[in-house]
Parts: structure tokens; sequence; C-alpha cells
């Protein structure tokens, strides 16, 4: 009876030309996005996962993966397809899975091998049996929000996961100078002895955002300081510092305390900087009022002196 032909490279996103390795992270990336325990009550999802653990479970296996290149690339997935008379007969099945496979063709996770597959490979007895060696044990992936001066110094976090039926407490520890939509591998922390991949956020901060290795801030002076200059108190992930403001500074301007920034993984510090924006008050007094006059008066400034009509 003629089965639909599965691309098992194309259920991987891989080439024909894949090595072992792209095959594995290509595998691994799918399991982490499909896995049961991480789509609970997502019939699609499991369905996919059967699919990538079956694609996987042929190309992961040199002996098993020789014999479907043997189709050649010309059958398109969805195809019908019938094996040639006796292709299968020189396989040893029992050799190829080891010994058999465990109950549901994927350990706690369900699911048979497809018709395609069983065409290929013949039957292979159910129940009982060792898990096949090429299936890897699943990965999983999971958020951590911090605040930007846990990522910037470093700390140790427990987390309470839920794997369907079990449950894990894990310490996940954040190394100084983490960045933002950086992963943390832990092995062994996801669900079956797979890995567990932290990937941290960073929680908006309200004076301090960073670009790079950098950090910077708004920093209001008044039009006195921007004129004469000033010593002013600057936000800094370490606290406040004081910095220079030189005389006939423009809003915009930025400052630079350098080694005031992010900590560095492997070494050092990037540099802070002090973003100038001048203000003016909004509410004068009739002293502030007059020396403003006055200074009109006198004053040789006109800013707009460069600006011409159209």
């Amino acid at each position: 009876m003629a089965v639909k032909f599965r691309d098992y490279y194309q259920t991987l996103g891989v080439t024909r030309e894949a090595k072992e390795d792209e095959i594995k992270k290509a595998y691994r990336k799918l399991a982490r996005k499909f896995h049961p325990d991480l789509n609970p009550n997502n019939k699609q999802a499991e369905e996919r996962f059967k699919e990538i653990q079956e694609a996987y479970e042929v190309l992961s296996d040199p002996e098993k993966r020789s014999k479907y290149d043997e189709l050649g690339a010309n059958w398109k997935s969805g195809s019908d397809f019938t094996p040639p008379p006796n292709w299968q007969g020189n396989v040893d099945f029992s050799e190829i899975f080891g010994g058999g496979r465990t109950q549901g063709g994927f350990g706690n996770q369900g699911g048979s091998f497809s018709d395609f597959f069983e065409s290929l490979f013949g039957g292979i007895p159910r129940g009982g049996g060792a898990r096949t060696r090429h299936q890897a044990p699943a990965d999983a992936e999971t958020e951590l929000t911090l605040p930007l001066i846990e990522m910037h110094r470093g700390s140790t976090k427990k987390l309470n996961l839920s794997f369907g039926q079990s449950q894990k407490v894990i310490d996940v520890r954040i190394p100084p100078g983490a960045r933002d939509d950086s992963r943390i591998r832990i092995a062994g922390g996801g669900p079956q002895g797979g890995d567990l991949y932290v990937r941290l956020k960073q929680q908006p901060h309200p004076t301090l955002a960073v670009k790079g290795d950098d950090t910077e801030t708004v920093v209001e002076i008044a039009p006195w300081e921007a004129a004469l200059g000033a010593t002013i108190e600057v936000p800094t992930l370490d606290g406040r510092a004081e910095t220079r403001v030189p005389p006939g500074v423009a809003s915009g301007q930025r400052l630079r305390l350098r080694g005031q920034g992010m900590n560095i993984r492997n070494g050092g510090r990037g540099d802070h900087f002090a973003i100038l924006k001048i203000v003016t008050p909004k509410n004068l007094t009739a002293e502030e009022r007059k020396l403003f006059e006055e200074l009109r008066s006198v004053s040789r400034f006109h800013p707009r002196q460069n600006e011409h009509a159209d």
C-alpha cells in the first residue's frame, strides 16, 4: 500500500549535505519549541514534535540515513511512495534500533512512528525495550526578567519550573555583565535530562539606558549652567557621580564618564554618558524676570542670525 513520502531533511530544516552537528542543532532548536511539556493540550505541537523526533531518529543514525538516502532527492514531501520490492530485505532492524523501542515510540511523549517510517524500516516490537540510542533528551527554554543593576553586578536566582508532572528548583547564576536577550545554558536542567536555556530580559530602568557596553542618562541643566559651566551630579550604575559641564554647552551634548558603564564579561567596563538637556524655569519671580530682561538688552548673542528665509 502506498504511503505519503516524508522529507526528513525538510522536517528539520536542513539540507541533504548537512553534517551531524547541524542536524543535532536543528533538532534541539525545534524540540525546544514543540516539546509537549512546554505546549500542554496543544495537539498540533505534539504531532509536530513526533515528526521532528522521527526525522531525527533517521538522520542522526548513519545506517538509517544511508538507507533513507537511497531513495534519492527526487521524492517530494506528500507524494505517494511505495518501497521497491525487497528493498529492505537485507536490513537487520534489531541492530538498527538497538533491540527495540519504547512503548509508543518516543518515550513518554507518545505516538508511534509513521506508516512511511514503518514501510522503510519494518515493524519494530512495541512495548518494553530501551530507548533508541540516538534519541536525544529534550531541551527547554524559559525567560528570567532582572533589574539592570543585577545584570550589571551579577546574582543568583532560584527558578521553580514545571515540566508536565515533574517539578524542578534550579539555581541560575547570573554572571556580571549579562546583557538583555542573552542566554544561560544549564546542563541537565531541562525535561528528561536535557539542557535548560534561560533567556535574560532586562527590566526598564527609570533613568538609565543600555547601549551595548555603555549606559546613558538624560541630565537637565539650567540656562546659566549651560552658559557659565557648572559641576553637576549624574546618576550612574554605582550611584551619583560628579562631572564638570564646560561653559557654552548645548542641549543634546554628551558628556563621557569613562569606565562607569556596564561590566564586560572579559574584564573592564564600558562608559557612561550624560546627555544634557537645557530647561528654563516656567514661573519667574519678578527679580528673575528683571535679570533676564537685562540679559536680553545687553547680550549680543543671536541664535537665529544665520537663518535665511526661503
